[in-house]
């Protein structure tokens, strides 16, 4: 995610011929156009979409989260999911109605002008023959450029005669509901696969905004799979991952004690210094800490990159390649693939380190019971 300053606002420009405005941000020497929230007001996003109903295939965590937002900006919404299944339930419960807005995966895209493909990436390869020929005259949307730009893998190849295009949130689906529900909205990203109507990027933009984004910049489906797909195995959840352990197992090797080594490893992390750096930046919290931090930190850095960034150019190497697409795909497509998961999961579940922090957790001050 990225954030924007008074100054960099203030150079906004309009566009000839048009009453919104567009922000041309420069970041770190390079100029990019962002879109805001405010080019599409509630009234205006009913315009643009009126008459054209908006089918939302799948409620996973994306489908929930978008699909609920674009409700709430007073579109025509439709949820589309296997009918008597745990999403068509989940769909229920949040107030989508079978008959009126809540229907099986072929009949809300025949009811459509837009069809969000927001179901899971194995779930996009199995119902892709089913959902391919129902697509004329209608403009098909990803939240992930995964189905489209590993086609050959996925066998998802969007037809040449329809509007394709790319909104991706930069978060989960309940990050883009809450923050859509607190008056901000989340960062996204927007890109144009193919354009038959002339007017793919228009659209693009404006459902951004009516999905619950705050700001919308553009990048292509190839940059945007490379990226998200590389992320999540690095910085965000693998790679953040491995570093927590590796600390805390040296610790606990070299007598800490649990609550000491999760303390200095996790707790200190996630409640005090990236607070910091989400808010400020990484050059605040060096500045925010004692000189011997400082000191130790600026020393070390280094030597961590130089290690580490073998294992990213690697990373790289296997998202742009495919192979962890090819993984992915033959991992989650096993019949048996939730229990194997599930497996995998409890072994996360059952570390000591992640043990402790649920004790650590209940000693915050907001979890304390007077």
């Amino acid at each position: 995610m990225f954030r924007f300053n008074a100054k960099a606002l203030a150079s906004a420009k309009p566009i000839v011929g048009s009453v919104r405005y567009v922000r041309t941000i420069n970041f770190a020497g390079t100029n990019e156009v962002v879109h805001e929230r405010s080019d599409y007001p509630a009234q205006k996003l009913k315009e643009f979409f009126s008459g054209s109903p908006i089918a939302v295939i799948g409620y996973g965590s994306q489908g929930y989260g978008q699909g609920l937002n674009l409700r709430d900006n007073g579109l025509d919404v439709l949820v589309g999911v296997r009918e008597g299944g745990e999403s068509w339930k989940l769909a229920q419960e949040d107030g989508w109605v079978p008959g009126k807005n809540l229907f099986p995966i072929n009949e809300a895209i025949d009811r459509s002008s837009y069809v969000l493909n927001l179901l899971s990436d194995a779930a996009q390869s199995s119902t892709w023959p089913q959902i391919k020929d129902r697509l004329e005259g209608k403009t098909l949307c990803f939240s992930h450029g995964f189905s489209p730009v590993f086609h050959e893998l996925t066998k998802v190849e969007p037809p040449s005669n329809v509007d394709t295009i790319l909104v991706a949130p930069k978060g989960s689906g309940r990050t883009v509901r809450s923050l859509f529900k607190e008056g901000r909205g989340i960062n996204s990203s927007y890109a144009v696969w193919k354009d038959v109507s002339g007017k793919a990027e228009e659209k693009a933009v404006a459902l951004a905004i009516a999905v619950g984004s705050g700001y919308v910049y553009e990048t292509t489906f190839e940059r945007e799979v490379y990226s998200d797909l590389y992320g999540e195995r690095g910085c965000l959840m693998g790679g953040i991952h491995g570093m927590f352990l590796a600390q805390y197992e040296v610790l606990r090797e070299n007598g800490h004690t649990p609550s000491e080594a999760f303390n200095e490893t996790v707790e200190e992390a996630t409640q005090s210094l990236y607070p910091l750096i989400g808010k400020y930046g990484m050059d605040y919290m060096y500045d925010a800490c004692s000189t011997t931090a400082r000191r130790g930190a600026l020393d070390w850095y280094p030597r961590f990159k130089d290690a580490l960034k073998p294992v990213f150019e690697d990373l790289y190497q296997s998202v742009k390649d495919g192979s962890e697409t090819k993984r992915s795909l033959d991992f989650n497509s096993q019949a048996d693939y939730r229990d194997r998961l599930e497996e995998e999961l409890q072994t996360i579940r059952n570390m000591e380190i992640w043990k402790v922090g649920k004790e650590v957790r209940k000693l915050r001050p907001e979890n304390v019971q007077v």
